[in-house]
């Protein structure tokens, strides 16, 4: 059980880092929708899944849409 969630604390850090430094929006996006859904993971391992199901449902689905549409109707690169 360790094992697993330190892979997932350590999977969560890197996609945070790496939403940080992309260049490209969407993949940031992307990275940040990876964080969400590890939250999700860790809140399902800690047994609480009425959370798990709010963070996978309006962290990941929701807010990626809505950035990805954003994302859509302005620049995808940043300069």
């Amino acid at each position: 059980m360790i094992v697993i969630v330190t892979f997932l604390i350590v999977a969560m850090l890197a996609a945070a880092v790496s939403a940080y430094f992309f260049r490209d929006l969407l993949n940031a996006v992307i990275a940040s929708c990876m964080v969400s859904l590890i939250a999700a993971v860790m809140f399902i391992l800690l047994h609480a899944p009425d959370v798990a199901m709010a963070e996978a449902s309006i962290g990941a689905a929701l807010v990626t849409t809505v950035f990805v549409i954003a994302i859509r109707r302005t620049t995808r690169y940043e300069k």
